[in-house]
């Protein structure tokens, strides 16, 4: 789905947010839409590692984890995407006290249920990987992207598609700040901290 506006203002408990807009109305979504969303979620988790280093990584991307994490879970679970255990539904939803929902596997013994986390993990560090074969090809853009955000703390979509193409932003009704987007390649958001491949193990348990 094309970005609505990034922002780095924080609401509520979130200290940022991207907002994507559907072009139409989804009553259901594919298998390859389901992982560029788990890719997308772990975007940001990705993203920290790249600028500030390994042991950098802060908590900001909880709920972008909890999303991918529900996500994976769902497809392995309910939607019968799961290629090991078949198209077969291994959880439902029970209603619960004063009607809060839960849910509750079925069918699923001790091998089972170790399978099905397995194939949930396995969804999870697949957009990981995804997200980080992406963001390192890409890298300049995303020092670009991080340096705007900085300057103006929030770009609507078309300013974002703007800078990947021009390398700039251009907003001549508004006065420009001390800092201007630098061009790809000097930007000033750290870079210190050990890339990818340091120690310990990044793989997480996730608009």
């Amino acid at each position: 789905d094309p970005i609505h506006k990034a922002t780095i203002i924080p609401r509520g408990r979130a200290l940022g947010m991207v907002m994507r807009l559907p072009e139409r109305d989804n009553y259901s979504y594919h298998r390859d839409k389901m992982h560029a969303n788990l890719a997308v979620a772990m975007g940001g988790r990705v993203a920290e590692e790249i600028i500030f280093g390994h042991d950098k990584v802060s908590s900001g991307a909880s709920g972008d984890i909890q999303y991918a994490t529900d996500l994976a879970k769902n497809m392995v679970t309910k939607w019968g995407m799961s290629d090991k255990l078949g198209p077969l539904m291994y959880e439902e939803s029970q209603e619960g006290y004063l009607g809060m929902g839960q849910t509750a596997r079925t069918m699923a013994g001790a091998e089972t249920n170790k399978m099905i986390d397995a194939e949930i993990k396995e969804l999870v560090e697949g957009g990981l990987k995804r997200a980080k074969d992406v963001l390192t090809q890409q890298e300049d853009k995303l020092h670009l992207l991080a340096q705007a955000l900085l300057e103006y703390e929030t770009l609507t979509g078309e300013e974002i598609d703007q800078l990947m193409k021009d390398g700039k932003i251009d907003r001549p009704d508004e006065p420009k700040g001390p800092v201007a987007v630098r061009p790809v390649g000097s930007s000033t958001v750290p870079k210190a901290g050990k890339k990818f491949g340091g120690s310990g193990d990044g793989a997480p348990a996730g608009a």
